[in-house]
């Protein structure tokens, strides 16, 4: 997925320590979503965003996800940063995702309010005023996800530079998806389909760099040589 490397600064177990902790940030996200949106009585994905289970006496499973998840994107941005060759790359990747991260951590700190019946007991239409906290949320959730796209355009014209058409593809479709605007009678589909890909990526590059770093676990007299 990426043309990356191993530079000499930073131990190899080290940088593969964090781009496992942020392969895992998704599946960890995804696996709390899903046993809460099965287990919270009156979540419906069709109406309520995965931000509004953040909401209620039990919203603290959400926030506390939220969190961990921003931290895995930290861990990423870092492990990138130690691994990537390619200064410009190296660079704007690692502010996208570290970006990212940040801003998970924000959305789970800053909740959305409790609106359309969730949790049970709130009126059911929507908030007829959002609260500075709300506001604070979706401003957090919007950054993090264009971050990501810049990540992914930048990752897409560098598989394209190496004629790697089908990386290329997939990260400039990860990038497409990120930045559609939102539609009003879809929108808590569309987030939870933009937190699938945003997740999927990073998943991606983490263990795809994680991959680079291999040999060097074998062979640590080479690291910083490129890959064969």
């Amino acid at each position: 997925m990426t043309s990356a490397a191993v530079p000499a600064h930073r131990p190899a177990r080290t940088s593969g320590r964090l781009l496992i902790a942020g392969a895992l940030a998704g599946p960890v996200f995804a696996a709390s979503a899903i046993i809460q949106m099965a287990t919270r009585e009156g979540f419906d994905l069709t109406r309520h965003p995965i931000s509004q289970l953040a909401t209620g006496d039990v919203g603290w499973i959400q926030i506390s996800t939220f969190v961990f998840a921003g931290l895995g994107g930290l861990a990423l941005a870092a492990g990138i940063r130690s691994t990537l060759r390619e200064e410009f790359g190296r660079r704007v990747l690692t502010v996208g995702v570290g970006i990212f991260g940040i801003g998970l951590i924000a959305a789970g700190l800053f909740t959305m309010d409790p609106e359309n019946g969730f949790p049970v007991g709130t009126p059911d239409e929507p908030a007829t005023r959002m609260s500075w906290h709300g506001v604070a949320h979706s401003v957090s959730a919007a950054v993090a996800f264009t971050a990501l796209a810049v990540a992914a355009i930048v990752l897409t014209v560098q598989c394209v530079r190496r004629r790697a058409v089908f990386p290329a593809v997939l990260n400039g479709t990860t990038a497409l998806v990120l930045v559609l605007p939102m539609s009003p009678d879809h929108m808590s589909i569309q987030i939870a389909v933009n937190g699938l890909v945003a997740f999927t990526w990073t998943t991606a590059l983490a263990l795809s760099l994680r991959r680079v770093l291999r040999p060097a676990y074998d062979r640590p007299g080479r690291i910083g040589e490129e890959p064969r």
